[in-house]
């Protein structure tokens, strides 16, 4: 399972897709989006055997990922040679019951990364913010439109991508990205992704504008008929209210028809924990370390 990785690539992107429409569980770290977009940053590989897309990282560490494709399918005790010990990250809680079944429960020690775990927020309260729950949000909403007037959203399309970029410049402008690498790698996954808009399967994105220029975006992407991912946030310092509103006008016109809104980890960010906790998440996409036994 080691040998033949390759750079993930666009030039693979229908074979992994259909691999992807065959996955049990759709974790928003597994999309082509994400993986293209982190590229560089994780020096991410994968191998397409067994029909499974097998993937690794190779940095900081050399370690595989969840494989991708139709879990129930596979023949786990022959892909897992007597012998063979392998690690695995951000594996999906449903995938280890699988590897529990069919290879017995001694043999996969699975430990909890909380930073990883995805969350998962129902689609009505974000578009919504009912009740008292959200009332500091509905309040900055209100706020919002009291300073600039009725929310000017816009979906996003090929026309916008140049506004939507010229935004992140200036948001990563004032927050210093080029002294933060992990701003600076997400700087390149934004424009890498919107730079091959065209060339992924379910984006979609959401803006504001005021008095005719962007002050916010979100880019988010279809997981599966239940729920919408939502890969980028960002809104200008300055502006009032900004992402209590490109949050809420984001999933109340892409979220429509969906159930759930994946809203990503926290990766163990106390302060970005804390705001995700104040969104009341219904659930989560819970993602383990694994290591499995043959």
């Amino acid at each position: 399972m080691n040998q033949h990785y390759t750079p993930v690539t666009l030039d693979e992107a229908d074979r992994y897709y259909e691999l992807w429409k065959t996955t049990p569980r759709r974790s928003l770290d597994y999309t082509l989006a994400n993986l293209w977009g982190w590229q560089t940053y994780y020096g991410l590989e994968w191998r397409f055997a067994n029909n499974l897309c097998w993937i690794r990282q190779t940095h900081p560490e050399t370690v595989c990922w969840a494989p991708i494709g139709d879990w129930h399918a596979a023949d786990w005790k022959a892909l897992l040679p007597q012998g063979f010990t392998h690690e695995v990250i951000r594996v999906p809680e449903e995938l280890i019951h699988i590897w529990q079944r069919e290879l017995s429960p001694d043999l996969v020690q699975a430990t909890e990364e909380r930073g990883q775990w995805e969350y998962l927020y129902r689609q009505e309260e974000l578009a919504t913010l009912p009740g008292k729950r959200f009332h500091k949000k509905h309040t900055h909403l209100n706020n919002y439109v009291k300073t600039y007037g009725e929310a000017d959203y816009r979906p996003l399309d090929d026309a916008m991508v140049e506004d939507v970029l010229g935004l992140q410049d200036d948001w990563c402008q004032w927050h210093e990205c080029e002294g933060s690498p992990s701003l600076a790698a997400e700087n390149e996954a934004i424009n890498r992704v919107l730079s091959h808009w065209n060339r992924f399967h379910g984006l979609q994105g959401g803006s504001l504008y005021v008095d005719g220029k962007m002050v916010a975006f979100s880019v988010g992407e279809t997981l599966d008929h239940d729920t919408l991912g939502v890969h980028y946030e960002k809104g200008l310092n300055g502006v009032r209210g900004v992402y209590q509103t490109i949050n809420c006008l984001f999933a109340r016109n892409a979220g429509a028809g969906f159930r759930l809104i994946n809203r990503a980890q926290d990766l163990d960010e106390e302060g970005l924990r804390q705001a995700k906790m104040t969104y009341n998440p219904a659930d989560f996409l819970k993602k383990y370390r694994v290591v499995l036994s043959g």
